[in-house]
């Protein structure tokens, strides 16, 4: 354990719920991907959709491409994030919403952590208004959350125009570090009451809220607590938070 692990708090889940309903939240806004769930849905539906073949060779190409850019550091995670979004480009909106169901139902739903769902729950009966904000796709994240009881409308993620139906290459938004931050800005969420995050691209977004509840830190973020002075909680069943979620 090191210096700075020791010097944090780490909230157990009753504790976690008591200092959240405590802060009496008017609105709660949640990362998704190692937040409310393990794992990396964003890449893991990227991986899975190539191999049920629902992209042309060429397009698996060049997000392949793309891809392993970004694993040797050479293309940004708001790019590679809108990347993900836009390599549907030219297939219909409705045939992502039924894989994205697909995908959640089989890869998403079970790596849920409990004591997330829980505390949501826990803020739905109190009326808290809850956002889920992410840099995954949107037809995975909508889809993920609907079981929060998240409704579509309260759902930033990455996302392109749809023009008659058809997925086009128009990036509409890609929420990653500052963008987090700015896209709770444009709907109104400049100072939200909660926010729940497990990454340093999630510090924008924690940085902003009147109460900041880091979820399974990463190393970076962790470091980052420290030197705001917050605490976190890690689920019990957290995982690998940056490992892919099927496809693998």
């Amino acid at each position: 354990m090191t210096q700075t692990q020791i010097e944090i708090p780490k909230w157990t889940a009753p504790q976690l719920e008591r200092l959240v309903l405590d802060s009496d939240p008017k609105v709660a806004v949640f990362d998704c991907d190692g937040t409310l769930w393990s794992g990396d849905a964003g890449s893991g539906f990227m991986v899975w959709t190539l191999q049920q073949s629902l992209v042309s060779r060429s397009t698996t190409d060049w997000i392949d491409t793309r891809y392993r850019a970004y694993q040797a550091g050479q293309v940004s995670e708001l790019e590679i994030c809108g990347a993900m979004a836009q390599m549907y480009a030219g297939l219909r909106d409705q045939e992502l919403r039924a894989a994205a169901a697909q995908y959640v139902e089989k890869f998403v739903r079970p790596r849920v952590f409990p004591e997330m769902a829980s505390l949501v729950a826990a803020l739905r009966k109190a009326g808290v208004e809850i956002w889920a904000v992410s840099s995954t796709c949107k037809w995975v994240v909508a889809e993920g959350v609907r079981d929060f009881g998240i409704s579509e409308d309260r759902v930033l993620a990455a996302e392109v125009r749809v023009v008659d139906g058809i997925i086009t290459s128009e990036l509409v938004d890609v929420p990653t570090d500052e963008g987090k931050a700015a896209s709770l800005a444009r709907v109104g969420l400049a100072v939200p009451d909660a926010v729940f995050g497990n990454s340093i691209h999630d510090l924008a977004m924690l940085r902003i809220a009147r109460h900041a509840f880091p979820i399974h830190p990463s190393p970076a973020l962790l470091q980052a607590a420290a030197k705001m002075g917050w605490g976190y909680f890690v689920p019990r069943d957290a995982e690998g938070g940056d490992a892919a979620v099927g496809g693998e």
